[in-house]
C-alpha cells in the first residue's frame, strides 16, 4: 500500500515538474491546500494534504474548466463516493477500505442508472 502512495505522490509530482506553471500551496489550518495548473493557468486539479498525505476532496478540471472528478481522501486512503463525468456519463465509484466497493454509471441517453 505504501508503494502505491508513493507512485501516486511521485506521479503527482512529475505532473507539478513537468507544468510551466508551477503548483501553489497554503496552508489552512492542519491542512495544505495544493492547486495544479494547465498550461494556460485555469486550474487542473485541487485538493487538500494532511501530514504529507491526501486528505478529503480532491477536483480535477478539464481544460474548459469543467468539473470531470470528485474524489476523496483519509489518511492517503481512497475513501467514499467518487464522481467522473463526461460528456457522455456520470460514473459513481464507491471506495470501502481504499478499494472499489461498487460502480454505478448513469449515462446522458437513458433515464435509466446501470449498476456495473
Amino acid at each position: 500500500m505504501k508503494k502505491i502512495i508513493t507512485i501516486c505522490l511521485l506521479c503527482m509530482a512529475t505532473i507539478g515538474f513537468s507544468q510551466k506553471i508551477k503548483p501553489t500551496y497554503k496552508v489552512e489550518g492542519d491542512l495544505v491546500k495544493a492547486t495544479y495548473y494547465y498550461d494556460n493557468g485555469d486550474i487542473k486539479t485541487q485538493g487538500f494534504f494532511k501530514d504529507s498525505k491526501l486528505s478529503g476532496e480532491w477536483t480535477k478540471y478539464n481544460k474548459e474548466g469543467v468539473k470531470v472528478g470528485l474524489a476523496y481522501y483519509k489518511e492517503g486512503k481512497k475513501v467514499g463516493k467518487w464522481f467522473i463525468w463526461s460528456k457522455d456519463y456520470l460514473k459513481e465509484i464507491n471506495y470501502v477500505d481504499n478499494s472499489i466497493a461498487s460502480v454505478n454509471t448513469w449515462k446522458t441517453d437513458s433515464k435509466m442508472a446501470l449498476n456495473n
